[in-house]
């Protein structure tokens, strides 16, 4: 009998917690990156980012490789074709949690420091990664953005021009406004 009142209490618990849960989504979240060498700078923006936001702290992105729109037409070529292989890896996905979400309060303006953990996934290769980051609330509406630095060759991208015209480490900047 305990163990089913246990149960049942934990159950409560649990359904109590989660109805009390809010997710916030976006499929117009911004994700750019920055390559930068003495030959030349490379930046590329896809405004199509697929991603959600609870307020237990759970987050989750996902984007298109094709997505990825450059100012110049043959370094799009080249960047799907010939270095991210985009037929064959054709998305990008974050799944992970903010690590100090105790720290946001929802329902209340201001900005917020926080800091994101989890498995980064490109060009099918998943990496554990960890960035700063800000969430910011005004109006009720919550905007979440942050920069952090990788390094290419962890995620298995190879190519003739890593390390001379493109950078070994890309910057990648995330900026989504949540609905």
């Amino acid at each position: 009998m305990k163990k089913v009142l246990l149960s049942l209490l934990s159950l409560i618990v649990f359904a109590t917690t989660w109805a009390q849960t809010k997710v916030y989504q976006t499929k117009a979240g911004q994700v750019k990156f920055f390559s930068g060498t003495k030959a030349e700078d490379i930046e590329a923006v896809n405004n199509q980012v697929d991603s959600k936001l609870a307020t237990n702290g759970q987050l989750i992105f996902m984007l298109l490789i094709k997505g990825f729109k450059f100012d110049n037409a043959t370094m799009q070529e080249h960047f799907n074709e010939n270095y991210m292989e985009s037929d064959k890896y054709t998305k990008s996905t974050f799944a992970g949690a903010i690590t100090n979400i105790s720290e946001v309060n929802f329902a209340k303006d201001g900005v917020y420091n926080v800091t994101v953990a989890g498995t980064l996934e490109i060009h099918g290769v998943k990496k554990q990664v960890t960035a700063p980051g800000t969430i910011e609330i005004k109006g009720g509406k919550v905007t979440a953005k942050s920069k952090f630095n990788i390094a290419i060759a962890d995620f298995g991208i190879k190519g003739s021009y890593i390390g001379s015209k493109i950078a070994s480490n890309i910057e990648i900047t995330v900026d989504c406004k949540y609905d």
